[in-house]
């Protein structure tokens, strides 16, 4: 492999994806037609995405052994020895440092101390919170309340309390359905993960319909709602959720079904029906919101 290449594989191009989240205060805040806002937001989405990069690069380097025991993660450029622990650290502090700079010299100072919430939780995490059974995936979901909360304080606009609770909901939900995977593994004799030990397959898949049924019953209540009625002035928002059930519903077939859940990430970037219904729920919230219910 070429170095610059195991330099791009390092950075997970591939999962800024997540970082999409920043993106929700600026659309359902309806402001997605301000280009001062949609400016403010495209920065703080490519500080996040170098932010995230560096992330991981720290969780590659404090995991290369566990990875090389991994099917999948040992072709990752550490544990598979094409780039050195020197040359890693040098290219985590490249990344952190570029991300620092654009954030306190474009962006409100707020996001600065939002920012600094997402790697000290994302090094907490590194450190030992990963490792323990349900507080693993919280720390996850907190992760993406944090992108959400960010993008409100680049953009301008406070995210609802709505928002904030499914937000979280659904990063739970996915945060499940990657640890089924790795249960999965364990039981093909690839234990990998020191928390595995407090979870089990029943227990996981009992969480994600449990989850998947909370996230339903809130996105509903959410749609009907008096004040978000009033606040898009319309009562037409109930017919997206079709979108959200078939959403939920491909996701577990793909998770119980096809267990290929291990990257939720990667099940999105690869699955045609969840990008035509993602896209979908995206184009008829935009008219509701922005046209023919605006």
């Amino acid at each position: 492999m070429n170095r610059p290449r195991s330099f791009v594989q390092l950075a997970r191009p591939h999962q800024y994806v997540k970082n999409g989240f920043i993106w929700l205060p600026v659309f359902f805040g309806r402001r997605l037609h301000d280009p001062g806002a949609v400016l403010d937001v495209a920065v703080a989405f490519v500080v996040f995405c170098l932010a995230a990069s560096s992330v991981y690069v720290l969780n590659d380097l404090r995991d290369a052994e566990e990875d090389r025991r991994h099917p999948a993660k040992k072709s990752r450029p550490i544990a598979a020895g094409t780039v050195r622990p020197g040359e890693a650290w040098g290219f985590m502090g490249a990344l952190l440092g570029t991300a620092s700079v654009l954030c306190l010299t474009l962006l409100p100072l707020k996001l600065f101390l939002f920012l600094g919430m997402y790697l000290l939780l994302n090094l907490a995490y590194s450190w030992g919170l990963k490792h323990r059974a349900v507080i693993d995936v919280t720390c996850i979901a907190t992760g993406f309340v944090l992108r959400v909360f960010a993008g409100g304080a680049a953009s301008g606009v406070e995210p609802s309390h709505w928002l904030i609770l499914m937000t979280f909901l659904l990063a739970l939900f996915l945060a499940l359905s990657k640890r089924r995977d790795d249960l999965i593994l364990a039981a093909q004799g690839h234990n990998c993960r020191k928390s595995l030990d407090g979870y089990n397959l029943e227990f996981v898949s009992l969480s994600m319909g449990f989850m998947a049924s909370v996230i339903l019953v809130s996105y509903i209540l959410y749609t009907v709602s008096p004040e978000v009625v009033s606040k898009y002035e319309t009562r037409q928002l109930y017919l997206t959720a079709f979108w959200v059930v078939l959403g939920l519903l491909r996701y577990m077939q793909i998770t119980f079904v096809r267990e290929g859940s291990g990257s939720p990430t990667l099940v999105l970037l690869k699955d045609g029906l969840l990008q035509t219904v993602l896209l979908l729920w995206i184009g008829s919230f935009y008219l509701l919101l922005y046209g023919i219910g605006a």
